[in-house]
């Protein structure tokens, strides 16, 4: 009896071990992660505002977008936007779907953003994985328990792009950083129709924007079939958005749903809403 209570105790001490370690990781994780999304914040705010004017010299469709989206004239003193989203997420290669939360701390002047999702995997098991896309560069992670490396990307000058154009992806919930003067140039397509195209640190990348009868981006395409073999989705090649909301005096999508798309096929990956967001200012 004596023996098996030294092995009971041994292996609850052994379990209290490993819930510290894993709770140590998990603390060491989220405080990097926050430090990425202050710097985000620091370099937002050295980033002089974009011009809220010259609208006349836009495509006619961006022209009533930008007459939707700002109630009042454009808010250059916003650095920044802090959004909190929840929905169903599929992980790469997977066809499954699982309920994820996450948080994304993005600038409104400059392509630099951290996105951060915390994704159950099975049973008590969860995942968190984050992207930063920081002066031009990029890193990319997913950790078990937020400990176990599943996954990790550095910067390439391919996946620079692609945070790129994530970034102008996400940049419908954060409109003030497609006015003129900033990265973001315009070209038209048709009537309903008008080319992104955000240049930064040496890269470019462009997706094409869809607009309603209102004036609402209803959805971002990209002109080129995406990688689905990769293990990580990227940007996505589109995006649908709908259910604008007034936030500050902006009109910002609150559903959303990405997905990755080759061969005339769409394979939607991110589905969801953001549940809060935030504009910060200098």
């Amino acid at each position: 009896m004596r023996t098996l209570r030294y092995s009971l105790l041994g292996l609850l001490v052994l379990a209290l071990l490993l819930v510290g370690a894993v709770v140590w990781f998990d603390q060491a994780t989220r405080s990097e992660i926050e430090g990425y999304e202050r710097a985000v914040a620091a370099r937002a705010a050295e980033t002089p505002p974009l011009d809220a004017g010259a609208f006349t010299e836009l495509p006619l469709p961006v022209q009533r977008y930008f007459a939707f989206v700002f109630l009042m004239s454009p808010p250059q003193h916003v650095t920044h936007a802090v959004i909190e989203m929840e929905g169903q997420f599929r992980r790469p290669l997977t066809e499954s779907f699982a309920p994820t939360t996450a948080r994304q701390v993005v600038s409104a002047r400059a392509p630099d953003m951290v996105f951060a999702a915390d994704t159950p995997i099975l049973g008590p098991l969860w995942a968190i994985a984050y992207d930063v896309y920081l002066d031009g560069e990029m890193e990319m992670a997913a950790r078990l328990l937020s400990t176990v490396t599943v996954m990790e990307e550095r910067s390439t000058p391919a996946l620079n792009r692609t945070s790129l154009q994530r970034w102008l992806l996400e940049s419908p919930t954060f409109p003030m950083a497609l006015l003129p003067g900033g990265p973001v140039t315009w070209e038209a397509v048709d009537e309903n129709r008008a080319r992104a195209i955000v240049r930064a640190h040496g890269e470019e990348a462009s997706l094409v924007a869809t607009f309603g009868p209102d004036g609402a981006l209803l959805r971002f395409d990209a002109e080129a079939d995406g990688d689905l073999t990769t293990p990580y989705h990227g940007a996505g090649e589109q995006v649908t958005r709908g259910d604008y909301q007034i936030v500050d005096g902006v009109r910002v999508p609150m559903s959303f749903e990405i997905a990755r798309a080759a061969g005339g096929e769409r394979f939607p990956f991110w589905v969801g809403r953001i549940t809060s967001i935030r504009f910060e200012s200098q």
